[in-house]
Parts: C-alpha cells; sequence; structure tokens
C-alpha cells in the first residue's frame, strides 16, 4: 500500500476497500470478497495496545503506519528505507492477558482450525531444542574445573595413539534453540477438485486429515450441488465408531466442518446434519454464504437448511451404495456358505452348529463393508427412525437383523420379504431380551410348525424404533406376542373349530376372569398351536412384556405414571391342552370352584402363563404361598405348621467338673516346671 491507501483504508473507520474495489469494478468483479463494512482491521485491538503496518509499494516509498486505538494515528516513511521490497509487515503489541498469543502451539492450532484450506501459504516461524556438542573453552578447560572453583589444573589427557601427546578437540553438550519457517496450512483442498482427478488415497489422506482418525473410512460421498443453491462437499462415515459415541447422545453435535469460500465458520452446525447422523465426517464449501456473517445469524440463514437438507439425502445415498455393495459381494462368494450349511444340516450337535452360524457371521462380516458399519453405527439409524419421520422409509429400507431361519447372519427386509409364503400378510417379529431368550420363547411354535420366518429384535431400542414403523414395502409389521394375530392361511374349519372350543370353555373363561381379577382384561381360546396350557398376550397398541422391562429398569421410572401404557393381558387357554380340560370340569362345579386348592391351581396357570410369557413376576409372596400349599397337597401334608423345638438341657454340674478338671491340669504343669527348673539349678 501506498501512503495514502494507508490513510484511507487503516486510518479512516467503516471505510471498505473491497466495497470500494466491487463499486469500481462492477462488471465482472468478484463477489466473493471479504471485508464489506470495514471493521474487520480493527479488532486486533482486542488483543493489542499496538499496531504497527509497514508497507511498501511500487510506485511508493516504504512507509509506516502506527495506532494505540485511541482516534489517533501516524504515518511516515520508514527510516530504515525499502526493508520489504515489496509487501505489508503488520506488528501487535500484544497486552499482558493476550501472552497466549505468543505460543507457537496456540498460533499453530489457530492456523490449522481456520485456515487449513486458504489457498495461499501460510508459514509459522518456529523453534525446537537440539542437544549439540561444543568444543569447551582451552583456559576454562585448564585453569579452573567445570564449576569455576576449583583452582588446580585438570590433569592432561594423553591419547595412546599419538604416543602420548595432548588430546585435543574437548567438547561439552549444551541445548540450543534452532528457529526455522513451516508451513502449517499444507493440506489442499480436495473437495474443489474434479472427482476423478482425485484417488482413493488422496480420499482416505484427507479424511484422516479432518477427523484425526488413524483408521480408513468405510464409505465416501463426493459431489456438487447445484441449481439454486451452489455449494461442495465431501462425508464419510468413519471406519470404527468412539467407544463414547451414545453416551451423551441428545448433547453430541454433527462434525461436518463448514466453510464459505475455503474459510472455516464453524467445525459444529446442528443444522447441518441431524443428529442421529453425527458419526458422519466431512466437508461442506458454500459460496452462497456470507463469510463474515455471525453465528446467530448464520443459525437462521435459510439457505443453511436448504443446505441440511441435500446432505441428508446424500447421506442416505452414500449408505444405501455402501448397501447394496456389502450385498453384491456376499453374493458373489456364497461356494463356502453352501457348503457350510449343507454341513450343518448333517451335524447334531448344537456345540457344533452354533460354531458353524458364528463362522458364517464372521465371514458374512468380513465380506460385507456394510454389516461391520451397521455393528458399529446400527443404533444411530435406528434412532433415524424415531427422529426423521420424512426418512423413514430410506432408513427402513437400511436396516439388518437376525431371523430364526438367518442363524447369526443379518438380514434386511427386503429379503425377509423375498423369502415370504405366497400367503404371508405380515412381517412377523418377536423382540426379547437376547437372542436365546427370543429363540426359547413357546411364541415361535405356531411360525415353526407353519416354517414361518420371525424377525429377532433384542437392542432394548428396537421396539422403540418399531412404533415409529408401522409397515415395510405395504406389509404390516406384526409382534407375534399380541392378540388378534393373522397368519393369513385361515380356512373356514379353522375359523368354525376356534367358535366350539369357544363356547366349550365358557365356564372356564368367566370362572377364570373372576378369579384373576384387574390382573387381565379376559380369557379367550387361542387360535395358536402351543403345546403349553396358557399364554399371556398384550393387546396391540400396549406395551409388550419386552417394553416392560425395559422402562421398569429405567432410572427416572415412576410406576404411579404409567397405568395408562401399562401392558393389557390377555390369556389364551389351549382348548387341547389335559390341565386346561381337568380344570373346565373342575370349574364346572360349583362346589369345587371354593377350594383352596382348586383356586391355587387356577393362579398356578397365571403364574407360568406370566413367565412364560416373558413378563416379571408382580407378587412373589403370593406365589411363594401358592408354591408352598401345592407342594402340601402333593406331599399329603395335613399342615404347614412347624414343628414344637427340640428341647435341650444341660447339667450344671458336668459343666463346673469340667471347668475343675482343666484348672487341675494347669496346676500339675506348673509344679512341672518347677520340678524341672529346680533340677536345672
Amino acid at each position: 500500500m501506498t501512503k495514502e491507501d494507508l490513510i484511507q483504508n487503516l486510518g479512516t473507520v467503516a471505510k471498505s476497500g473491497t466495497s470500494q474495489f466491487v463499486e469500481a469494478m462492477a462488471s465482472g468483479a468478484d463477489m466473493g470478497l471479504i471485508g464489506q463494512f470495514g471493521v474487520g482491521f480493527y479488532s486486533v485491538y482486542l488483543i493489542a495496545d499496538k499496531v504497527r503496518v509497514v508497507s511498501k509499494h511500487n510506485e511508493d516509498e516504504q512507509n509506516v503506519w502506527e495506532s494505540t486505538a485511541d482516534g489517533t494515528f501516524t504515518v511516515a516513511e520508514d527510516p530504515r528505507g525499502d526493508t520489504l521490497g515489496r509487501g505489508t509487515e503488520i506488528t501487535l503489541y500484544l497486552k499482558e492477558d493476550a501472552s497466549e498469543y505468543l505460543n507457537q502451539d496456540k498460533l499453530e492450532s489457530l492456523i490449522s482450525r481456520y485456515s487449513e484450506f486458504i489457498t495461499f501459504p501460510i508459514h509459522l516461524n518456529k523453534f525446537k531444542t537440539e542437544t549439540v556438542e561444543v568444543p569447551v573453552d582451552k583456559e576454562e578447560n585448564i585453569s579452573t574445573g567445570e564449576d569455576g572453583d576449583d583452582d588446580e589444573p585438570e590433569p592432561v589427557e594423553f591419547d595412546e595413539e599419538e604416543g602420548g601427546e595432548e588430546s585435543e578437540g574437548k567438547t561439552k553438550t549444551e541445548t540450543v534453540k534452532k528457529w526455522y519457517w513451516q508451513q502449517i496450512n499444507q493440506n489442499s483442498a480436495i473437495w474443489t477438485r474434479d472427482r476423478s482427478e482425485i484417488t482413493s488415497d488422496e480420499y482416505k489422506g484427507f479424511y484422516k486429515a479432518i477427523a484425526k482418525d488413524s483408521e480408513d473410512p468405510a464409505a465416501w460421498i463426493h459431489f456438487k450441488a447445484e441449481g439454486e443453491i451452489e455449494f461442495r462437499s465431501i462425508m464419510y462415515v468413519p471406519g470404527k465408531a468412539p467407544y463414547n459415541m451414545y453416551d451423551d447422545y441428545y448433547n453430541s453435535k454433527n462434525s461436518l466442518r463448514l466453510y464459505v469460500r475455503k474459510v472455516l465458520i464453524s467445525d459444529s452446525f446442528e443444522d447441518l446434519l441431524p443428529r442421529y447422523m453425527n458419526f458422519v465426517r466431512g466437508v461442506v464449501d458454500s459460496d452462497d454464504l456470507p463469510l463474515n456473517v455471525s453465528r446467530e445469524t448464520l443459525q437462521q440463514h435459510k439457505v443453511l437448511k436448504v443446505i441440511g437438507k441435500k446432505l441428508v439425502r446424500k447421506a442416505l445415498e452414500m449408505l444405501r451404495k455402501l448397501a447394496l455393495r456389502g450385498d453384491k459381494a456376499e453374493k458373489g462368494d456364497t461356494s463356502e456358505g453352501e457348503e457350510d450349511a449343507s454341513k450343518s444340516e448333517d451335524v447334531v450337535d448344537d456345540d457344533e452348529k452354533a460354531e458353524l452360524e458364528a463362522k458364517e457371521a464372521k465371514k458374512q462380516e468380513e465380506v460385507n463393508d456394510y454389516i461391520r458399519f451397521w455393528k458399529q453405527f446400527g443404533k444411530s439409524l435406528k434412532l433415524g427412525i424415531i427422529e426423521d419421520s420424512s426418512n423413514r422409509s430410506k432408513l427402513s429400507k437400511l436396516m439388518r437383523f437376525q431371523t430364526t431361519k438367518s442363524g447369526n447372519r443379518l438380514i434386511s427386509f427386503a429379503e425377509y420379504v423375498s423369502n415370504m409364503k405366497d400367503w404371508q400378510k405380515d412381517i412377523y417379529f418377536i423382540a426379547a431380551e437376547s437372542q436365546e431368550v427370543a429363540l426359547e420363547s413357546p411364541f415361535l411354535e405356531p411360525f415353526t410348525n407353519k416354517d414361518l420366518e420371525v424377525i429377532l429384535f433384542t437392542d432394548p431400542i428396537d421396539e422403540y424404533a418399531l412404533q415409529n414403523l408401522p409397515e415395510y414395502d405395504g406389509y404390516s409389521l406384526q409382534s407375534i406376542t399380541k392378540e388378534d394375530l393373522k397368519f393369513g392361511d385361515e380356512e373356514e374349519a379353522d375359523k368354525k373349530r376356534t367358535e366350539i372350543y369357544k363356547d366349550k370353555f365358557v365356564t372356564l373363561s368367566d370362572w377364570l376372569e373372576d378369579t384373576y381379577g384387574d390382573k387381565i382384561d379376559k380369557v379367550t381360546v387361542t387360535s395358536r398351536s402351543f403345546q403349553v396350557p396358557a399364554m399371556l398376550v398384550t393387546s396391540k397398541y400396549g406395551h409388550s412384556a419386552n417394553m416392560e422391562r425395559i422402562i421398569r429398569a429405567q432410572a427416572f421410572n415412576d410406576p404411579a405414571k404409567q397405568g395408562y401404557m401399562a401392558s393389557r393381558k390377555t390369556m389364551e387357554i389351549n382348548p387341547r391342552h389335559p390341565i386346561v380340560i381337568k380344570l373346565l370340569d373342575l370349574a364346572g362345579d360349583d362346589a369345587e370352584q371354593d377350594k383352596q386348592g382348586v383356586r391355587d391351581l387356577a393362579w398356578a396357570l397365571y403364574d407360568a402363563a406370566l413367565l412364560n410369557s416373558g413378563f416379571s413376576m408382580d407378587d412373589s409372596k403370593g406365589f411363594a404361598e401358592r408354591m408352598f400349599r401345592l407342594m402340601q397337597a402333593n406331599l399329603g401334608l395335613d399342615s404347614l405348621e412347624l414343628e414344637a423345638p427340640l428341647e435341650v438341657t444341660v447339667e450344671e454340674e458336668d459343666e463346673y467338673e469340667y471347668f475343675e478338671e482343666e484348672e487341675e491340669v494347669e496346676v500339675e504343669e506348673e509344679e512341672e516346671a518347677d520340678a524341672s527348673a529346680e533340677d536345672e539349678l
């Protein structure tokens, strides 16, 4: 800058050289220039008491501009002459409380964060300490000791190889500072380049630079959005989830960096991606956002909301492609899997079968990149089904789960639908505490008999997600633990048979309803074919047994406020089971109904059905009392009253004699000790 430029641009507040330049170059001007308000330079006084600007223009001498922010400034020709050649040098005289900006690590972190991808190189004058060997002064070596407090000369050293001549070149170690210039912003903004020009290694290296991660990314997408809003972006899916990813989920923010013309605006913006996508890493660079806009204004900027919608769509597209690529890779390597499957049919041992299933699951994870992603971040997509209603259909296609036929493999809804029976109308699932508990549930018996596949949901968040996902591709999702379950292959004979059973067992149903009271809503004859005498199912819109268990385990659970959402239970009795048939005879006899033993049998049926259906025992004391009475009846005991305690008599004379004998033994020992002492004397 010339002297006049220094006066006009630095000495006048709200004088913007950028605005003046744009006005002068109205046609074809770069509208992306910053500094339209003319006050950016004065931010230096936040940390500096005084600012000195030295500038050399080709058409003027080297001038010095100085100001202490007191309303005055000075401009004069530099008495040092032309030391710059051409350019500008700015010196800040820092305040006492701003000394942290003298630390090279602090400066390096600021440059790396905000100007990492600036096109112009930014060098930092750094130093490092080194230990070097320096020669020892000869006079110091001879006249004084090392500490300078010894007047006697040190002994002269002789070199054996030189025949006893005095050794020369004695050195000592010193720590010195070495200064050097280092370019800080060495990473290039690869998002500005064309995709065809960037290699996979460059993408991986860029990810490691921005994410500070040593692992390679699982997938990435690089695109340029055009239309009403233009921006460029690269988004990555990490290869591994952080260990504390869900510890503070609702306070976490996404890790997309927002740039405006390669200048960092923020590294965490909630409006760019929804919370459930906080695992996505990457950058977004927009030319449509103002660079010097405040953070509060940017949060309300309508352009940012449009960018956010496009980013979500592209992120889901990236995951869809990753899933498609993984499925293709898995289908392309099925020879070994078919061999293992054929082998498992011949093996009867459960341990070997489990080992084969585990081997198959491990092989699937090795081949299918998406399965590895799902095991790391699947919970996030389930949270997306709960939170993101507009993209719920796309997220459902990304879900993976185990079924009763898949072993330890994970399959999709699409694969499940392709395996459905022709007459099957619903997608069946069971939610349980674990895979073992789900596979042992009696609810699976009818589906095993009909060779129907059932999805196993064992993650605590699964049922929350399913409450927001009523259907997939036109098929309703049906819990097999709920009432009004339909299979789709019912015939008229089956319906008629069920009606006949209902009429036959109406007496037992009414008696059991009176016995249980408010424990259940109703008792009905089941249309399912299971081996147990009775099961408890819940209403279609109520909590299942698994959901009830999850709610009870919550830290802020308040049982008093859950009455309206508590599971309403319906007992389905098996009309073909001998226990139910016998209870029907007992319920039909008015004299037998009032007997305590018969009522205990009815409650035992309820307790067994309660535990078999996955519910927790809510009256453990009553359950124990009924079990004791049933044990009494089966053991033929007249009463459960305790017998009288044993009578034990203690004779005082025996006790006295015992202590007397003990005292005599002690006296004898003392006499023997005295005799031995006398012998020694």
